[in-house]
């Protein structure tokens, strides 16, 4: 099998897989029969394959097939791409941290007035792992790394887009009115008067945590892929898990405090004309 045509089908069978169990039709299905645990053990589960399997193939055969744009040819070109590199990388540290607290977090985290990071992009790890995926498809010499990196960036637009869908069909107006003063795309809602950014709020231990990151990985970029990868799937999947268990520890501590909690829950169910003062004027402030 030629290597674009085998990265291409894992791609799609780790994308659809991600986001077609998340759907309501199948998740509605499953739930009550496995249970909210069972359905999340599965999810992960599938999404450790399928990813595993895409990442093992690709290191197998990243050298074979057809050439890529190999826009880093240029130098112009390759800073600029470099650039958004970085700024993705700090983007997704800043998210992995700042995730556990996000309203779009699993385990139920309570919709507030948006803080540091949120500003920005209400979706801060896939707003920096859509950007790297972009910046690396372009820079990619052949065109299976094209695949696979235009497959992440793919799944990182779809996906937030997929997450606020399913956050306002369940949520309704408190999540449309945290919609309304927050952007998918970095800086939208500040440029377009819907939000203020607070400097003193961002995570700039993240940020340069993530850029620090960035520096190292580059230094390490020709052995990334060594051993089928698996160093790159073990830090993705290791992350997710963190991410995931600081989500649900977050969720046991307000739901261990009965008036913060009742006061949330208050909040997310308040009525419409009610549920959009706490937002919408907080970024008028």
């Amino acid at each position: 099998m030629e290597a674009p045509l085998g990265v291409t089908l894992l791609a799609l069978l780790f994308i659809g897989t991600h986001v077609g169990l998340a759907t309501p039709a199948v998740r509605t299905r499953l739930v009550p029969r496995i249970g909210v645990g069972g359905f999340f053990g599965v999810y992960s589960l599938v999404a450790a394959i399928t990813f595993w399997a895409l990442i093992a193939y690709y290191a197998a055969h990243r050298f074979d097939g057809a050439a890529g744009l190999a826009l880093g040819a240029n130098p112009i070109l390759h800073a600029l791409l470099t650039g958004v590199i970085v700024i993705g990388i700090a983007l997704t540290s800043a998210g992995l941290v700042a995730y556990p607290g996000l309203p779009v977090a699993v385990f139920g985290q309570p919709i507030r007035e948006p803080r540091g990071i949120e500003r920005v992009t209400r979706h801060p790890f896939f707003a920096g792992t859509a950007l790297l995926g972009i910046a690396h498809a372009l820079l990619a010499t052949h065109l299976a790394g094209a695949i696979v990196m235009g497959a992440l960036a793919l799944l990182s637009i779809a996906g937030s887009r997929h997450q606020d869908a399913r956050h306002l069909a369940a949520r309704g107006k408190p999540y449309a009115d945290y919609l309304a003063v927050t952007s998918a795309l970095p800086f939208a809602a500040i440029f377009t008067g819907r939000q203020r950014l607070v400097w003193s709020e961002l995570p700039f231990g993240a940020l340069a945590g993530g850029v620090g990151g960035a520096v190292l990985l580059r230094f390490a970029h020709a052995s990334l892929f060594a051993a089928g990868g698996r160093w790159i799937v073990l830090a993705v999947l290791g992350g997710a898990v963190v991410a995931s268990l600081q989500s649900w520890l977050r969720a046991r501590r307000l739901s261990a405090r009965p008036t913060r909690a009742s006061s949330s829950e208050s909040s997310a169910q308040m009525p419409a004309s009610d549920a959009e003062t706490p937002l919408l004027k907080a970024v008028r402030r």
